[in-house]
């Protein structure tokens, strides 16, 4: 009886342990397998900026189980894909001639949901953003707090940027908001990090540049954004997207208005030809009632060619909007095939992958030929 007691004790004793002790939550199943990064470079005859860009990535992150490099070499003339290797890149995807930024990003995205990636953190070549700040960024993505993080260089107080960029970057961010329906304060960071789910979803059309076309698609998406202040390395040499000031507000300021027509078509030319609509019709009601009631008719017939002409072009950018929502309804079919067959895509042997949809894969087991950069 007394060893019962004793028993029943112990028992007791060890239920209130449990019940005193912290509860853990249980692991989502994107815990439970193993966490796969990749961190994708695009990269333009960059051979001397690489070496210490790849320096700097971790291969060792908490909550990661596996860091691979991959490095989008974008028709390169100079040693980019052969510097990348020798630094510890894991792949280079190579572009046999220059595409632009915006086709070596989603190259890289593909490329990297094809690894098996669950994470996809973006960074530029030429140093700008430290890799010891790659664990900060994923973290949210970690925690299941985020679909898209963006790395906020905290543009107005930014010792690295000029005067007139840190004003241009907050106003651009500030107009950016707006379009997006994002509370975005660094609109053109490059610096992001993208979950499996955001980064299946996206597609990017314009030339130029990415980063605005995809913020949209997160607003739009009704994707959980999270901004990370970060901190910057300074600039080793001048942008290459843009030529001066006023070229970068002229580039910028067209990817905004191609990216709100393109992903809200109806509100864009019905709101515009609403308005012309309405100035034709009153040009043209202030020449009827001249005509019918005063007799002045005469005197405000070029109202008449002006209204008209008006109303044309009001009905016609009516017509675009609606012919327009149709071919985004028929676009977001589209992209759920996309989708589908991005996350269906495995390369099964990837360390003996030659290419990938028609671009030059390099590897450690599959080095560049000397003349294959020429």
């Amino acid at each position: 009886m007394a060893d019962w007691n004793e028993e029943r004790d112990k028992s007791v004793s060890c239920n209130k342990t449990q019940l005193k002790s912290p509860i853990h939550p249980a692991k989502s199943i994107v815990q439970l397998i193993i966490m796969k990064l990749v961190v994708q470079i695009p990269a333009y005859n960059e051979a001397g900026h690489l070496p210490v860009v790849l320096s700097g990535i971790p291969r060792q992150i908490a909550g990661v189980d596996e860091v691979i490099i991959l490095v989008i070499d974008d028709g390169s003339t100079d040693n980019t894909a052969k510097e990348a290797l020798d630094n510890g890149a894991d792949y280079v995807l190579r572009h046999r001639r220059n595409r632009g930024l915006s086709r070596a990003f989603i190259s890289g995205v593909q490329f990297a949901l094809a690894l098996g990636a669950d994470i996809i953190v973006n960074t530029d070549a030429d140093n700008q953003y430290p890799g010891s700040e790659i664990s900060k960024l994923i973290a949210p993505i970690l925690a299941d707090q985020a679909d898209l993080v963006i790395g906020d260089r905290q543009t107005l107080a930014n010792e690295n940027f000029t005067k007139s960029k840190r004003l241009m970057e907050h106003i651009g961010s500030s107009i950016m908001r707006q379009v997006s329906k994002t509370d975005v304060p660094d609109a053109v960071s490059g610096f992001r990090a993208f979950s499996r789910y955001a980064a299946l979803r996206l597609q990017v059309y314009n030339p130029y540049s990415y980063t605005l076309e995809t913020l949209v698609q997160a607003g739009k998406g009704q994707m959980k954004l999270v901004n990370v202040p970060i901190r910057t390395n300074p600039a080793l040499r001048e942008s290459r997207l843009h030529k001066g000031i006023f070229n970068f507000m002229w580039r910028q300021g067209g990817a905004i208005i191609r990216s709100y027509v393109l992903y809200q078509p109806l509100r864009t030319f019905v709101s515009t030809g609403s308005l012309l609509l309405l100035a034709g019709l009153i040009l043209i009601g202030r020449f009827l009632i001249s005509y019918l009631f005063m007799d002045l008719g005469s005197r405000y017939i070029q109202s008449v060619s002006i209204g008209g002409t008006l109303l044309t072009a009001g009905v016609t950018l009516i017509m675009f909007g609606f012919l327009g929502d149709a071919m985004r309804a028929n676009r977001q079919a589209a992209e759920e095939t996309m989708i589908s067959q991005r996350d269906q895509t495995r390369l099964p042997q990837p360390a003996d992958l030659r290419d990938f949809q028609g671009h030059p894969i390099y590897s450690s087991s599959n080095p560049p030929a000397s003349d294959s950069i020429e």
